[in-house]
């Protein structure tokens, strides 16, 4: 009896089991706090990449407790942890020199993910190159320009990004009409129209600012139309087909150059 109490309260029995589950607390504790500090940081949904950021610290952790439990047990055995420690210390000095230009990369690819900078699919301009990006790594972000030209860039070789995915665009059509134009008429016909644009894909309002101009041979007015990032163009071609259409129906006129040509004979 008195073997097998001495044998319980011996420390090299019981002391790696409570580091065991020590550690397994501490693991599930700061795991919490990772989850409740990530889900304040809003992602776009466009890929899962803020996911993958999440479970790698988890697993950093993980093989950190891992490694200070292991330690732990193993100078309860009379190993001299300290050596090993000092190994460890000057591995990871020595890995850190040899790929320090990798770490910086993906630290800044971890912070442009958590900070939301841009995703795939944005379109953004990186140091005076703009197009989409086609692939957001944790060391490199692909962008794609519009006329077909794909450039790599380094995570940490850029401190500013200009991301037109972020807010919508304002899109200010100056529409043309001829001075004999009844002014109140056209803003009846421009409103009556208000479900007619707001139909078209991506716009998000349409207002009417009134007349900006009194041109040489015309009355400008100007209607806004919000829409989304990037699909002003097509909008505006949308917008303007629906507009002539209208104007042509109601008998509103748009001013154009004419050139009279005579011919001497």
């Amino acid at each position: 009896m008195e073997k097998f109490i001495k044998l319980i309260t011996n420390q090299k029995l019981y002391l790696p089991i409570i580091y065991i589950v020590v550690g397994f607390i501490l693991y599930g504790i700061i795991s919490s706090i990772v989850t409740k500090i990530t889900s304040k940081y809003k992602t776009s949904g466009k890929d899962k990449r803020k996911g993958t950021i999440i479970s790698l610290i988890r697993s950093v952790i993980k093989y950190l407790i891992m490694i200070f439990v292991v330690l732990g047990i193993l100078s309860l055995y009379g190993v001299n942890t300290t050596s090993i420690i000092a190994s460890l210390g000057i591995f990871a000095a020595v890995i850190g020199l040899a790929f320090q230009d990798i770490l910086k990369d993906l630290l800044a690819g971890i912070t442009i993910i958590f900070d939301n900078k841009y995703a795939v699919g944005d379109t953004i301009e990186i140091n005076g190159f703009k197009g989409v990006v086609i692939s957001l790594g944790l060391r490199t972000t692909k962008i794609k320009a519009f006329s077909g030209e794909v450039k790599c860039i380094g995570n940490s070789s850029f401190t500013e990004v200009i991301n037109y995915n972020l807010s919508n665009a304002d899109l200010f059509l100056k529409l043309n009409v001829s001075y004999n134009t009844d002014i109140d008429k056209l803003e009846k016909v421009l409103e009556s129209m208000r479900d007619e644009i707001m139909g078209i894909d991506n716009v998000k309002d349409y207002k009417l600012l009134g007349v900006d101009e009194f041109g040489s041979s015309s009355i400008v007015y100007v209607v806004d139309i919000t829409c989304s990032a990037m699909t002003n163009v097509a909008v505006k071609r949308s917008a303007l087909k629906k507009i002539k259409k209208r104007f042509d129906k109601e008998g509103i006129n748009i001013p154009y150059t004419t050139v009279d040509i005579n011919i001497r004979k």
